[in-house]
């Protein structure tokens, strides 16, 4: 299975959390645009990076200028992020996780949480930040937990119902639209949880620490 990592332009990751993915088989990386300031920063060469280049420092473009493929996309209509999950989505990618994707500017971050739900059905998209991993799920879904862990759920319309088992709050057809309803912090009461998701998708969000340290990534 083809994996790889897509490093954004917001919050920077550790270099610890790249290489533990790395490990886990995300080997390929993709710095979309500003990116690869923080691939430079953590001492990484990026396998591609690419965008609009708008962001990218003039000092790291050239650095990697003779060790990476560097592909400039003008065009406007799609972000440098969308760019490049359209590189992994084109070049067989099965999997990507999202770094660097949240920052300081809320349209971005936003614009970002939105992607993932856009390309959903093409890739098996995860994105971490700071202290949580967000996967996108539907149809039935078994979670390897750990009795305790915080697990929250939020979906996006009236449309979508869910179905728990395995939750200290259990969810029975029940509707999460967004702006109305959430399950934020909800607690696995042992070592599996089981989804039934029908109707649409949701968000799962989890403690990277928690999902790192006990091998439930």
């Amino acid at each position: 299975m083809k994996k790889c990592i897509l490093l954004a332009n917001g919050n920077a990751p550790g270099k610890k959390l790249i290489l533990f993915l790395q490990k886990k088989g995300y080997e390929y990386l993709i710095c979309a645009d500003g990116g690869a300031n923080h691939a430079r920063r953590l001492n990484l060469c990026p396998d591609i990076i690419m965008g609009d280049l708008d962001s990218i420092l003039t000092e790291t473009l050239k650095y990697y200028s003779s060790r990476t493929k560097i592909i400039k996309i003008k065009r406007q209509s799609d972000t440098d992020v969308e760019k490049c999950l359209k590189f992994a989505i084109n070049n067989k990618f099965e999997e990507c996780v999202l770094l660097g994707v949240i920052g300081d500017r809320l349209d971005h971050s936003f614009c970002n949480l939105g992607i993932v739900l856009k390309f959903s059905d093409k890739i098996k998209i995860k994105l971490v930040s700071e202290k949580s991993v967000l996967s996108i799920e539907k149809g039935e879904v078994k979670m390897n937990t750990l009795k305790g862990e915080i697990i929250s759920l939020y979906a996006f319309d009236s449309k979508t119902f869910i179905t728990s088992s395995g939750l200290k709050y259990p969810l029975k057809k029940s509707i999460l639209p967004f702006g109305i309803k959430e399950s934020t912090s909800n607690v696995a009461l042992g070592n599996k949880v089981f989804l039934k998701i029908i109707g649409g998708s949701i968000f799962v969000i989890r403690d990277i620490n928690v999902v790192k340290k006990n091998g439930l990534f």
